[in-house]
């Protein structure tokens, strides 16, 4: 098994559980039905998500009220405001905004996210990389719009473990998302030549998935960082909460340990919440650079390695820097 970026983290943060909820998945298609590649169900509306009151102008942090306990019987998706920016379609990236509630009990799953110009959470509009419930929720709609999605848990959740999410089978869930805007997948600064003696890395033309070399040669015996890509955005700060998409590789042999591209999905967290070499390498960059950090064990795992990752191991990243919110 791959090690995940997850187990980077130094520590988890409670700010950061919608975001975690929004990319949980087992990895497999789920139980609920599929649309085609490039279509969407559009869910229509019903008694269950029309009894949900949302109030409180895009954007803002919704109130949200509805008799609990709420059973839901299907999927029903009703629009409270529509939005006219552009259509969110299938395989598309989109950043939301996001209040998910427990509708047995009518609490909190975990503490809204991206209202009031906080981070916003990221979904892939694909089952086989979100849990269906939020894509249903978001796909077809204009950017701008705010719905509601009412489902039984299972639906929503599809093959996903819901005791993960302090769920059971016999409970229904409650979604408020705002569709703020469509999302970058890649760094989209100007290109930058590194230095010789770092790793070679080349870009798939349309994905932008990084390949990466490493050098036939012993490894530095400190963290190296050099720009790919020179973005002209915000300055990371070490308390911002950072979006990237990443690929990691060992120096040793070249083989991959982690990847978003693999995933399909970015990855967001707090930017001083990782080892202390890969902080290194967001910390003061920009937004829409793309970065390349060779990482030795002291500023990693250090002796005790982490899976396949040894304790003498130096870890290489290309790491693209796609959104910092303070």
């Amino acid at each position: 098994m791959r090690t995940s970026l997850k187990a980077l983290t130094a520590t988890a943060s409670a700010a950061l559980l919608v975001a975690g909820l929004a990319a949980c998945s087992s990895g497999e298609t789920s139980s609920t039905s599929t649309p085609a590649a490039g279509t969407c169900q559009n869910v229509g509306s019903g008694a269950t998500s029309k009894s949900v009151t949302v109030s409180g102008d895009f954007g803002a942090a919704p109130k949200v009220t509805f008799d609990s306990p709420l059973k839901a019987k299907d999927v029903e998706r009703t629009v409270v405001i529509t939005g006219k920016g552009a259509v969110v379609k299938s395989g598309s990236n989109v950043d939301i905004a996001l209040a998910a509630y427990n509708g047995t009990t009518g609490k909190e799953l975990s503490p809204a996210q991206g209202f009031d110009g906080s981070a916003t959470a990221m979904v892939k509009v694909d089952d086989k990389t979100f849990i269906p419930g939020l894509v249903r929720a978001v796909e077809c709609l204009h950017l701008g719009s705010r719905v509601v999605l009412t489902a039984p848990a299972a639906s929503a959740f599809g093959n996903q473990n819901l005791s993960q999410v302090n769920l059971t089978d016999k409970d229904s869930v409650v979604f408020v998302a705002d569709l703020v805007d469509l999302a970058q997948t890649r760094a989209t600064g100007k290109a930058v030549t590194p230095p010789a003696d770092f790793p070679k890395v080349t870009l798939d033309a349309k994905t932008g998935e990084p390949s990466i070399t490493v050098p036939k040669t012993d490894p530095p015996t400190e963290t190296k960082i050099a720009e790919l890509k020179q973005g002209d955005g915000a300055t990371v700060a070490s308390t911002d909460t950072v979006t990237i998409q990443y690929k990691g590789v060992l120096w040793r042999n070249g083989q991959m340990f982690d990847s978003t591209w693999s995933r399909g999905t970015p990855y967001t967290n707090v930017a001083s919440g990782f080892v202390a070499g890969f902080t290194k390498a967001l910390v003061g960059q920009k937004v829409g650079s793309q970065v390349i950090v060779v990482i030795p064990p002291a500023d990693g795992y250090g002796s005790a390695g982490n899976g396949e990752i040894k304790g003498t191991d130096t870890m290489v990243f290309v790491v693209d820097i796609l959104k910092s919110t303070k």
